[in-house]
């Protein structure tokens, strides 16, 4: 077996196909995001402007967020020494698992080294806690859903995307006396379209089943305090556990789940995805907490970010660009071609320091590919005037299409 060959193969259908990845090199400025640096190939640095970023409100340079974590470090040093269950349990994770579970209005929170684990880790051990449980889970679920669900080994349906005609058939032919979990998301994040929350809790409370909502995007961003779509709608209290990150709009690193102290006493006691993890460092723990408190009280950040990306498809629509665009904080432009979306990214970025990535297959279907903009507060208006120039000038000279104005 020519192992190598095998290996460059894998990597040429890749190239083929125009779904590469190209990872670039990026240097933040303290105080200056979106504003960075990118090392060029040929080690030249260029001025860039950062339009795909997760940290949504510009969080990850706040200045109480930064000295929490000084704070932290200088008191605790670099990492956290063990797992949760060794000797990486310090007051700062009891802390920030304490504003979790405020946050949510849950008696309990989790946290996890990442969102993805702790969806892996909780979806798997599920079936372990509740033995015949059923899974139902949106198709469009994130990776880590979907990886978790697989894991469990347990009985899964798949309901058509927001569906809810379809989760009820499905419901309706499964034994009424079996354990059940519906899983899904309050913001997909490739089509920035909402869960139909309600109505999902309305047919778990008919059929007896479980909710588990992910909210790692809109956690931060949405709701009063920042919870969520959930608590936007006052309906965090019909869902029995709470997926969230803070990673994102939180601006740091890391996942959590929120539910009841007995469901995180059962996940925490029996999940290998956490029992064997080593904790997050202390100051990492630091300053989430110190994110999650502050955007309970700083509205105005959610509602600048919402305003930002309401003007850029406003304008982005003005020029004829195919926007997906269901109401919520992200700007999908729809291209479908992975060879031209990659050449838009990279045009963009070389030509106009301009970066934003392309979402190719697997993480969207083949022929959705399209380039996703995540506007923040900290974004000015000239930055958005040269984004939307350099869209209108590249989509003519990739030969893309236009939306229908009239329509």
């Amino acid at each position: 077996m020519d192992y190598n060959a095998k290996l460059d193969a894998a990597i040429a259908r890749l190239h083929d196909e125009g779904r590469y990845r190209t990872f670039i090199d990026i240097e933040r400025q303290k105080g200056a995001f979106p504003q960075a640096k990118w090392r060029r190939p040929d080690g030249e640095q260029q001025p860039i402007t950062v339009w795909c970023g997760n940290d949504y409100l510009g969080m990850g340079q706040n200045a109480e967020v930064l000295s929490a974590m000084h704070e932290a470090l200088d008191a605790t040093g670099a990492g956290s020494g063990g797992t949760r269950n060794i000797s990486g349990t310090t007051v700062y994770h009891k802390r920030l698992e304490a504003e979790l579970a405020d946050l949510h209005q849950k008696e309990a929170a989790l946290v996890f080294t990442s969102a993805y684990i702790a969806n892996d880790a909780t979806l798997s051990t599920l079936p372990h806690l509740f033995p015949g449980l059923i899974i139902l889970s949106d198709e469009l679920n994130h990776a880590s859903m979907i990886e978790g669900i697989r894991r469990s080994r347990a009985e899964k349906h798949i309901f058509r995307h927001n569906d809810v005609a379809h989760l009820r058939a499905l419901l309706e032919k499964l034994d009424p006396d079996a354990p059940k979990v519906i899983a899904f998301e309050s913001i997909y994040s490739m089509d920035g379209d909402f869960g139909p929350i309600e109505a999902i809790c309305d047919l778990a409370d008919e059929f007896g089943a479980l909710t588990y909502i992910d909210e790692v995007h809109a956690v931060g961003m949405y709701g009063p305090r920042g919870a969520g779509v959930a608590e936007r709608d006052g309906l965090m209290h019909r869902i029995d556990i709470i997926n969230g990150t803070l990673a994102k709009a939180y601006g740091v690193m890391g996942g959590y789940i929120a539910a009841s102290a007995r469901m995180v006493d059962a996940i925490r006691s029996y999940a290998p995805g956490f029992i064997f993890t080593t904790s997050l460092p202390p100051a990492i723990a630091a300053g989430a907490a110190a994110s999650v408190k502050y955007l309970k009280t700083h509205q105005e950040l959610r509602d600048q970010q919402q305003l930002q990306a309401r003007i850029l498809k406003m304008r982005l629509k003005a020029q004829g660009l195919p926007i997906i665009d269901h109401g919520s904080h992200i700007v999908p432009v729809h291209v479908g071609n992975p060879v031209k979306c990659k050449m838009l990214s990279d045009r963009l970025l070389e030509d106009f320091g301009i970066y934003v990535q392309p979402i190719n297959f697997p993480t969207v279907p083949r022929g959705t590919e399209r380039l996703r903009f995540t506007p923040s507060p900290v974004h000015q208006g000239g930055e958005m005037d040269r984004l939307v120039k350099a869209m209108d000038s590249l989509w003519a000279q990739c030969a893309l299409n236009r939306a229908d104005l009239a329509g």
